[in-house]
């Protein structure tokens, strides 16, 4: 019976001819279990000219039992990379394809030593996360849930935002909350940032407390049944003097012109510069310091990047983060962040908290 991930193993066997390789070894989680369905925190997976083996020890003996059906699995005792190199001893000459980024050096000196010299490795990097790159019907399904879980735990912490409460106790609630809806965990570090310390784009949570007439930036991500959503909103604990809602406006413009930049053939950098070029216009261009967004799925950064100058074109069901932001140091930071579906017609934004400028 053709599965999923039958499919998507065929499907790198093609790329994989494409590239004159014969098979593709991966350690990474997150492809192990795009590619068989295995989710356990230790694995190989060789998908080979004909079928695929997964190799895993025994704690996860009953999970492997349960969760892959498309690949051929083997329990092992020593080492993982020992078993890959005596597979491959046993096949005719081939030409493996490996993840450089994933593997240590060390790694592949202990695969090379395994699988005697018939075997001859080659990078094959970008061929599983172009793959991943579009994602099928179900993913993108599961991928709307993961959102609107995402969404939901913003609506509902909004009144926790009071006067004295911490940083930490606030992104303490978020992670509590998403459990509480179904989630396995935070996708990264929750992100809440008050006051001068919203200026930090990755500012970790502290004990700093919130007081009245400061900016709140909260940057969420939530896995659900493995796949990420990423969301960011900023609200304003006050009434929002004029300068910040300026601000708070531009951001939102420079976001709805990358929305409205998102299709198919456009290239990663013009959705970039179509948000920057906003910036740039309210004189805002250069508080602006990171791309316009990412790739998502079952890694909350994937393929492709929204940054400038890249060249790669966007594909319909790629789904990518959007998230322009204006960060002024000694004053905050506003990010607007939503998860869109590349579409041969306008995004579809999976997110659905607000997006104005909540003042509470």
């Amino acid at each position: 019976m053709r599965t999923p991930y039958s499919q998507r193993q065929e499907r790198l066997r093609k790329a994989l001819r494409a590239a004159k390789a014969d098979a593709f070894l991966t350690l990474h989680g997150p492809n192990v279990l795009y590619l068989c369905g295995f989710s356990g925190s230790s694995a190989a997976l060789l998908v080979e000219p004909r079928g695929a083996r997964l190799w895993t020890d025994s704690r996860y003996t009953f999970q492997a039992a349960e969760e892959v059906a498309s690949a051929g699995v083997r329990i092992v005792k020593g080492s993982l990379l020992a078993a890959v190199g005596e597979r491959l001893r046993k096949l005719s000459a081939l030409h493996v394809g490996f993840e450089a980024s994933r593997l240590t050096v060390q790694q592949l000196q202990l695969l090379r030593k395994a699988a005697g010299s018939k075997v001859r490795w080659q990078k094959v990097h970008s061929l599983l996360e172009a793959q991943r790159a579009v994602k099928e019907p179900g993913e993108i399904a599961l991928m709307q849930k993961s959102a609107a879980l995402g969404s939901q735990v913003f609506e509902d912490v909004l009144p926790l935002i009071r006067p004295g409460v911490r940083e930490f106790e606030l992104a303490a609630e978020i992670e509590y909350r998403m459990r509480r809806l179904g989630a396995s965990g935070p996708a990264f570090e929750t992100i809440v940032a008050f006051g001068e310390r919203s200026a930090l784009p990755h500012a970790r949570p502290t004990q700093r407390r919130l007081r009245k007439n400061e900016l709140v930036v909260l940057d969420l991500g939530a896995i659900l049944r493995h796949y990420c959503c990423d969301l960011t909103r900023t609200v304003y604990f006050g009434r929002a003097p004029a300068r910040i809602r300026g601000w708070y406006q531009a951001v939102l413009e420079a976001q709805t012109a990358a929305r409205s930049a998102l299709r198919p053939g456009v290239t990663a950098g013009q959705v970039d510069e179509a948000a920057r070029s906003v910036l740039q216009k309210h004189r805002l261009g250069r508080f602006f310091t990171h791309s316009t967004g990412h790739g998502l799925g079952l890694e909350v950064h994937e393929d492709p990047s929204l940054a400038a100058g890249q060249q790669q074109k966007l594909q319909s069901f790629n789904v990518v983060t959007l998230e322009p932001g204006v960060y002024v140091q000694g004053v905050g930071g506003i990010r607007i962040e939503d998860d869109a579906v590349v579409t041969p017609g306008e995004a579809r934004i999976l997110t659905t908290a607000r997006r104005e400028l909540l003042e509470l």
